[in-house]
């Protein structure tokens, strides 16, 4: 018997799950949650970190689908409560395609899942192919958050190297936890990235303020003016959009060659 109410508490699960064919379980999803369309019509069960389990436990869901350590102890709480959980941890590229063959597998669309998976590994090796091709592959600041300054997730240093750049943090990319991929300004001049890319979680970036750090007056990006934003339901979230996001990340590293 595969579940027919579903509450995912992450913004990227409800567009897998549409990709999917399984849109109709869904009947609770994080605030955050923007795609598809119809989504936005669905109950609200809080955002990211402040997901309400009292609001999940109303909509009497047969599944609630968690993403991330940070949501642990929602995944717990709601075993507690007697619901069943899909505790998913993405970090790497990779991590991406297990995601969604898993998900695919608890709601019974497990090929549905194996063949978007392959839609989206020859989107992204369209892009790899390309990279490839570059003359030159630019040294790359991502900036997921700014105070404190946070570098790119694991799958995101993919994607930078993927779409043609070179991660200035590579010793970053196993890191989990946020806090472990904390730098400091300092970090970011002595590398001296040639791109400076930011992403800020939920809140739009200031560009301006970044090429302002006194740190980073002697920084190449910063002298060349190549200071740029990706929103980040395109590159943070492990869904359909990261291919969007890859081709941003390439259009902006090719133009910089």
């Amino acid at each position: 018997m595969y579940p027919t109410r579903i509450v995912c508490t992450a913004a990227e699960v409800p567009e897998i799950l549409d990709a999917l064919g399984a849109f109709d379980c869904i009947v609770g999803v994080s605030g955050f949650s923007r795609m598809p369309t119809k989504v936005r019509t669905l109950p609200k069960v809080g955002g990211f970190s402040t997901v309400d389990i009292e609001k999940i436990t109303i909509l009497n869901p047969d599944l609630v689908i968690t993403t991330s350590n940070i949501q642990a102890e929602l995944a717990a709480e709601c075993i507690r409560h007697g619901i069943p959980v899909l505790a998913l941890n993405p970090h790497r590229l990779t991590d991406v395609w297990s995601t969604i063959l898993q998900i695919g597998g608890v709601v019974g669309r497990q090929q549905a899942a194996e063949d978007l998976v392959a839609k989206i590994q020859t989107d992204l090796h369209k892009i790899q192919t390309s990279a490839e091709a570059l003359p030159r592959h630019p040294r790359i600041y991502f900036e997921e958050w700014h105070d404190p300054p946070i570098s790119g997730i694991g799958w995101v240093s993919d994607l930078i190297e993927l779409a043609g750049g070179v991660d200035i943090f590579p010793n970053l990319r196993e890191q989990y936890l946020a806090q472990n991929r904390v730098v400091s300004f300092e970090d970011v001049a002595e590398r001296q990235p040639e791109i400076i890319i930011a992403s800020w979680c939920g809140k739009k970036a200031d560009l301006k303020a970044i090429s302002s750090r006194q740190a980073f007056t002697n920084v190449p990006a910063v002298q060349a003016g190549s200071i740029y934003e990706i929103k980040s339901e395109l590159v943070l979230q492990t869904g359909l959009s990261l291919v969007q996001g890859a081709h941003q990340l390439h259009t902006l590293i090719k133009d910089s060659t």
